[in-house]
C-alpha cells in the first residue's frame, strides 16, 4: 500500500528526530555541518575547507564538553519544570498575592531591576576593563598577523585567530616566547612566514625554533635580550672575564643576557673562519682571539699579504710576522712540515700523552684568503721547475693542518671577506672550520657558510657586532674590542714572556728543496729530513733565498719610499744611493754578521742608511744585533732581508722611513 503524504512527513520527522538526538550525543553541530577538525575527544584548531559562514567558538570545543554543556543546561531546565510542576497549588497563590499587592510588587521589581541593572552595568564595566589589553592586543596584532598569514599558511579566513596564535601580552619584552601552530601539510615558505611574523609583530633579535613533526606542528619564536653596545677590554668585569678563561676557550664576546661567547679550541672546533665584508672588523676579532691565546703560551704566525692588519703584533718575541708572500709560502710549507712531526709525535706517545708534549699552540692568522691564495698560486707559477707539482706546495701545507684537527694543537684564523669554496681550495676545506663568524654579511653569504638556519638574522652596521655559528647555533655576539695597546701588552704578559720566537717548530729542511722531486733534492737534504722521523728534520744553515724570489724582492724594492733628508752629522756616503747590483749575482751568505753602512750599500739598495737606522730605534720587529765590531753593530743578513720584505710599506709620497 502506497505511503500517504503524511506517513512521509512521519517519517521525515522521526529521521530528523533521531540524527538530531545523535548529533546531541555526540557534541557535534546541531545543523549537522562539520566546521572544524574537533573531535568528540580532542578539541579543534582549524577550520576545515570550503566552510562558508562565521564559526562560532563553540565549534573548537571537543565533543565531550559540548555534550556536559548541553546536558547541565536541560538538568537546570527540568529541575525548574519540575518544582513547579510539584507544588502548583502554592505557585498559584503566590501569584494571586502578588497580583493583590500591586503596588507593593512593582515596588519590589523596581527596587531588585535598579539593582540587577547596576550590577550588570558594573559586571560589564569591570569586565571591559580587565580585558582591554587583551581586546587590544587582538584588534591590533593578532587579527592583522592573521589576515597576513591566512594565505601564506593556506588555512581559512573563517579561522579564529586565537586557535592557532598563541601570543602572549608582553610579547615584546625580553625573553618572551610566541607560538603558531602550522597547519599539517607543511606546504609554505618558513622564510616568507617568520618575516611576515616579524614584520607584523615589529620585531627584532628573535628566534625561530622549528618543530614540524607529528600531528601538531608548530614554531616557537622567542625574543632574546640584545648584546651590550660595547665589550671593552678596559671595562674591569670584561678584563676579569677574560682572565678567568681557559687557556683553550678564548672569549670571543659577549651575547644576549651577557651570556659569554666563546670557543673551546680542543672541544667545539679547531679552526674559525671570519667572513666580513670592508668594515665588518676581522682584524678586530682575529686581535681579540689572538692576544689572548699568546697571553697563555701559544705561537702565532700572522700571514698578512696587507702588511698593515695586526701592527700591535709586530716584535713581539711569540709572533712570526709574514707579509712577503714569499716568506708566507715558505711559512705554510714549514708549518705543513711542524705538522707531520706533531702526528708522528702524537703517534707514538700514544691517548693519554700530555699534550705539552706534541707543542705549544700554534695559531695561524690567515688574511684576506681571497688575495692571497691567489697570489701563492702566481708565486708558484713563477718560482716553480720542470718536474715540480702544479699546485702549490703551500696550499697542500695550509688543507693538511686543516685536515690535522685538534689533536696537533695547531689552529687556523682564517679571515676572508668571500669564503666561496673555490677561494678555499673546495668545500670539503671549508666544512673544517665548526666555527663560524660572520659580520655585516649579505644573504648569499649566509646561505653559503650557515644554511642549516633560516631564516638569516638580519645583518646590522653595529661597530663590533657578528654572529657566532657554532654546531648549527648562530649567537649574536658583540666582539671584544682590545686597543692595539692593551693587544700587545695582554699578549706578553702571560705566563711566559721569555724570547719565544719560532720555538714552536723545530728547524724543518729547506722548503724550496723539499717541494722538488727527489732527484733534483740536494743528497744531504734528503738524508737529514728522513733520518729521524720524530723530532723532524734540521733547517740548513743558511736560510734559503732562491734566485726567483729576486723578482718579488725587487718588486718590493721599487715601492720603498723616498729617503729621509740627511742631518747635518752625516757622512755624505751614507745617502748615497747604491749602484743597481748585477743581474745575477754571486750566491750570498745570508748567515754572515754585516753594519747596517755594508746591508745598505751590497744587499739592501732600495733601504738608504737614514732608513735603517730610523728602523733600528723606533721598529719593534727589526732584528737585534748578533755581534759587534769596534763601536758598529753587527746583524744576521738573511734577518735584515727577511725584514725588509715583510716590513709594513709606507703610502705613496710619504717622507716616512721604510
Amino acid at each position: 500500500m502506497a505511503q500517504t503524504k503524511l506517513d512521509k512527513q512521519v517519517e521525515k520527522t522521526a529521521e530528523a528526530l533521531m540524527f538530531a538526538i545523535g548529533r546531541f550525543l555526540a557534541g557535534r553541530d546541531m545543523d549537522g555541518i562539520r566546521r572544524t577538525d574537533a573531535t568528540f575527544f580532542r578539541a579543534g584548531h582549524w577550520v576545515l575547507p570550503k566552510v562558508e559562514g562565521r564559526v562560532s567558538r563553540s565549534s573548537y570545543r571537543a565533543g565531550w564538553q559540548r555534550l556536559m554543556f548541553r546536558i547541565s543546561f536541560l538538568g537546570a531546565a527540568g529541575e525548574g519544570s519540575y518544582l513547579l510542576g510539584r507544588h502548583p497549588d502554592t505557585t498559584v497563590q503566590r501569584a494571586q498575592d502578588l497580583w493583590e499587592h500591586q503596588d507593593a510588587t512593582l515596588q519590589s521589581l523596581q527596587a531588585g531591576g535598579i539593582g540587577a541593572a547596576s550590577a550588570a552595568a558594573a559586571g560589564g564595566l569591570a569586565y571591559r576593563f580587565l580585558t582591554r589589553d587583551r581586546r587590544e592586543l587582538m584588534r591590533e596584532w593578532v587579527e592583522p598577523l592573521h589576515q597576513a598569514l591566512a594565505v601564506p599558511l593556506g588555512i581559512a579566513d573563517q579561522q579564529t585567530p586565537r586557535s592557532y596564535l598563541h601570543i602572549p601580552r608582553n610579547f615584546s619584552d625580553d625573553e618572551a616566547q610566541i607560538r603558531v601552530d602550522l597547519p599539517v601539510h607543511l606546504r609554505f615558505s618558513r622564510e616568507l612566514v617568520a618575516d611576515l611574523i616579524t614584520q607584523k609583530l615589529a620585531l627584532e633579535g628573535v628566534t625561530f625554533s622549528w618543530h614540524p613533526a607529528g600531528a601538531k606542528p608548530y614554531v616557537l619564536v622567542k625574543k632574546t635580550r640584545r648584546p651590550p653596545a660595547k665589550a671593552a677590554f678596559k671595562d674591569p668585569k670584561v678584563r676579569e672575564l677574560v682572565a678567568k678563561a681557559p687557556e683553550s676557550a678564548p672569549v670571543i664576546g659577549i651575547g644576549a643576557g651577557g651570556r659569554t661567547v666563546s670557543v673551546d679550541l680542543d672541544a667545539e672546533s679547531p679552526h674559525i673562519l671570519v667572513n666580513a665584508s670592508t668594515g665588518g672588523g676581522k682584524s678586530v676579532t682575529l686581535r681579540c682571539i689572538t692576544c689572548q691565546m699568546l697571553h697563555h703560551g701559544a705561537q702565532a704566525y700572522v700571514l698578512d699579504t696587507k702588511r698593515i692588519s695586526h701592527p700591535w703584533a709586530r716584535g713581539i718575541p711569540a709572533v712570526t710576522y709574514c707579509a712577503d708572500i714569499a716568506d708566507i709560502h715558505d711559512a705554510l710549507v714549514e708549518l705543513g712540515w711542524e705538522g707531520r712531526r706533531r702526528v708522528r709525535v702524537a703517534d707514538e706517545l700514544g691517548i693519554d700523552a700530555d699534550p705539552d708534549a706534541i707543542g705549544p699552540r700554534l695559531l695561524i692568522l690567515l688574511e684576506e684568503v681571497n688575495a692571497t691564495m691567489k697570489q701563492l698560486a702566481r708565486y708558484w707559477e713563477k718560482t716553480r721547475e720542470s718536474g715540480d707539482p702544479k699546485v702549490s706546495p703551500a696550499v697542500d701545507a695550509l688543507n693538511e693542518i686543516l685536515y690535522m684537527g685538534r689533536q696537533v694543537r695547531m689552529h687556523v684564523l682564517l679571515v676572508a671577506q668571500s669564503a666561496t669554496a673555490r677561494a678555499l681550495g673546495g668545500p670539503e676545506v671549508r666544512e673544517q672550520f665548526a666555527t663560524r663568524i660572520l659580520a655585516r654579511y649579505s644573504v648569499n653569504a649566509w646561505r653559503m657558510l650557515a644554511p642549516e638556519i633560516h631564516p638569516a638574522p638580519k645583518s646590522t652596521k653595529h661597530a663590533g657586532r657578528a654572529q657566532v655559528v657554532i654546531g648549527g647555533t648562530a649567537r649574536e655576539t658583540q666582539v671584544l674590542f682590545f686597543t692595539d695597546a692593551e693587544a700587545r701588552q695582554w699578549a706578553t704578559t702571560g705566563p711566559a714572556t721569555t724570547d719565544r720566537r719560532r720555538a714552536a717548530v723545530p728547524a724543518q729542511p729547506d722548503p724550496v728543496q723539499l717541494h722538488k722531486p727527489p732527484a733534483a733534492r740536494p743528497a744531504d737534504v734528503l738524508t737529514e729530513a728522513w733520518n729521524n722521523p720524530l723530532v723532524g728534520p734540521p733547517l740548513p744553515t743558511t736560510e734559503p733565498t732562491p734566485a726567483a724570489d729576486r723578482d718579488v724582492l725587487a718588486d718590493a724594492w721599487s715601492l720603498t719610499p723616498p729617503a729621509l733628508a740627511v742631518g747635518p752629522g752625516d757622512a755624505a756616503a751614507d745617502t748615497t744611493p747604491a749602484e743597481t747590483p748585477p743581474a745575477d749575482p754571486a750566491p750570498v751568505d745570508d748567515d754572515q754578521a754585516v753594519g747596517l753602512r755594508e746591508a745598505h750599500k751590497h744587499h739592501l739598495p732600495g733601504i738608504t742608511l737614514a732608513a735603517l737606522r730610523y728602523a733600528r730605534a723606533h721598529d719593534s720587529s727589526f732584528p737585534g744585533s748578533v755581534d759587534e765590531r769596534g763601536a758598529e753593530l753587527l746583524y744576521r743578513l738573511g734577518d735584515l732581508k727577511r725584514w725588509a720584505r715583510n716590513r709594513p710599506r709606507a703610502a705613496s709620497g710619504t717622507t716616512d722611513p721604510g
